[in-house]
């Protein structure tokens, strides 16, 4: 009997430590890292691969519980970058170059736009068609506002006479809406986000002037982290890089797909065709580097940007190229 009462105990035992072994194990195969993601400005296609692997489980997959959030400008981002309110933050690289220049903690972890598809469109009867024709003539600004920010160094480059030229400082989201009242004569947009919307809902082909093909070659799209971060969760943020990777190639292959796993999380979206168009043109101004993962930073496109803003007057002396980056948290 004492035998048996024995045999009894040890099973319950031995039940239990298995029992106890396989919850301890689920928990530690369901642990997720948490991400705290903020973009430089509200929704637009360009951020479809991000919320494609958010809403496909391409995150979670990677161990990773991701929130992305939208921002309102790239100071404010960096801002709570800085202060460790998030992880990491989606702006364009040349803001953060800025910022790195001035002697901000932060680095650009990954690149997707070498050259920003920044393009100035204007009205077909009072079109801008080379740089030389932006003389005379009105342009919309706002903070933060990558197109007119370096406008000087557009002009510089070009020959062009900038002080002809008339910049009326405005809020960020009234820029498009005074140039279609005609209060403004040209505009600066993404050719990613703006000029798809546009050209839908106005069913107007507006001649564009790409900054990039006359000189404004600045780095646009990036993932930037704060040096802290970079250093204290290096394995988080190769998780996340990786995941974005796998959701970009998905969007090149098929954008419509990455589109609807935008719009699933976008409140008021436009229709699928014009976010699909956003998506197409967000992948059209990505190129990958031979044999690299996606995102990688090549230093002499840093060292260019440095050259051309150096040669601008933007800055004086300027730091390293490889001070702006880092390639070791990207992995094919």
């Amino acid at each position: 009997m004492k035998r048996f009462i024995s045999r009894i105990r040890n099973t319950m035992t031995q039940g239990l430590l298995v029992g106890t072994s396989l919850a301890f194990g689920s928990s530690a195969a369901v642990a997720q890292d948490d991400v705290n993601v903020r973009f430089s400005w509200k929704l637009k296609g360009e951020y479809a691969p991000f919320y494609h692997a958010l809403n496909t489980g391409g995150f979670e997959a990677n161990e990773l519980n991701v929130r992305l959030g939208e921002g309102a400008g790239s100071q404010a981002a960096l801002g709570a970058l800085v202060q460790g309110q998030e992880d990491v933050v989606v702006m364009p690289a040349i803001f953060a170059m800025t910022a790195i220049q001035r002697g901000m903690p932060v680095k650009l972890i990954a690149l997707y736009h070498r050259r920003a598809p920044v393009v100035m469109i204007s009205s077909p009867e009072n079109p801008i068609e080379s740089p030389s024709d932006i003389e005379g003539k009105t342009l919309a600004t706002a903070v933060g506002e990558t197109g007119t920010a370096y406008l000087g160094t557009f002009c510089a480059i070009n020959n062009v006479d900038c002080d002809s030229v008339s910049l009326i400082q405005m809020d960020q989201g009234a820029r498009v809406p005074s140039f279609l009242q005609g209060q403004v004569d040209a505009v600066t947009v993404y050719a990613s986000n703006d000029l798809p919307l546009l050209e839908a809902r106005t069913g107007v082909k507006y001649p564009s002037l790409d900054m990039a093909e006359h000189g404004l070659a600045v780095p646009g799209m990036a993932v930037v982290s704060s040096d802290d971060i970079i250093a204290e969760k290096p394995d988080v943020l190769k998780r996340f890089l990786h995941a974005v990777g796998e959701s970009i190639a998905v969007a090149k292959g098929n954008p419509e797909t990455a589109a609807s796993s935008l719009i699933a999380s976008w409140d008021g979206a436009p229709d699928l065709s014009i976010v699909i168009a956003q998506v197409q043109a967000t992948v059209d101004a990505m190129h990958e580097a031979e044999g690299k993962p996606e995102g990688w930073v090549n230093v002499d496109d840093i060292q260019a940007t440095l050259d051309m803003l150096a040669d601008a007057g933007d800055i004086e002396v300027p730091r390293p190229a490889d001070a702006f980056f880092t390639n070791g948290l990207l992995s094919n």
